[in-house]
């Protein structure tokens, strides 16, 4: 006599023993996900604080025209000490991240250098005159001049990382496993003084 099997077919399809384990099993790796992504997100926003800060701090500092404490020091290297200072080693800049330019005016910043449109195609052409605002004898569709400025001057502070994740989980989320990041101010620097960083020059090729 053959066996009956189809009580034994219930029994199993009826069987709840480790269904909590198997649901657990589920659960947990969306709620660690959701965990981390809230401490990257904290991390982010704390991060950009303070970069953003960091900055105003060295723009503070190069508005005075103070010198650096240690004669093996620039100016532009205190400005990067300052902003690594602010970041309390979660966010680290180098020089080649700081950037630094001098503008006559508000008004200027981020403009293109005046020149004549000789040929009224909107665009600056080769051979065309124009005002050498940087003085570095070549027309620049920004007429800022590297530098700290002197007494004054407009001076803009900008600083560009690529702040990576601080546990890496989240890293095929984006490119390259990090988020870009920018901070800047524009200051006027005290009146202390000093020559120009650049005296314009009319350039006729």
């Amino acid at each position: 006599m053959r066996p009956r099997i189809e009580p034994v077919r219930r029994d199993i399809w009826s069987n709840r023993d480790g269904a909590g384990v198997l649901e657990f099993a589920i659960v947990i790796p969306v709620m660690i996900l959701f965990v981390v992504g809230i401490m990257e997100a904290c991390g982010v926003l704390f991060a950009e604080s303070l970069l953003e800060g960091g900055v105003r701090e060295a723009a503070r500092y190069g508005i005075t025209g103070a010198l650096p404490n240690s004669e093996e020091t620039t100016r532009e290297q205190e400005v990067v000490n300052i902003v690594n200072e602010h970041g309390i080693g979660f966010v680290v800049v180098t020089q080649d991240d700081v950037d630094t330019l001098v503008y006559p005016n508000f008004e200027a910043i981020g403009q293109p250098e005046p020149y004549s449109d000789l040929n009224g195609d909107g665009d600056y052409d080769s051979g065309e005159p124009f005002t050498d605002m940087n003085c570095n004898g070549t027309w620049d569709d920004d007429m800022g001049t590297p530098g700290l400025g002197v007494g004054g001057e407009i001076v803009l502070y900008q600083v560009a990382i690529d702040y990576t994740m601080l546990t890496g989980l989240l890293d095929f989320a984006f490119t390259g496993g990090s988020i870009p990041m920018r901070a800047s101010v524009a200051v006027r620097n005290e009146p202390y003084g000093g020559d120009p960083t650049c005296v314009p020059v009319e350039i006729t090729e």
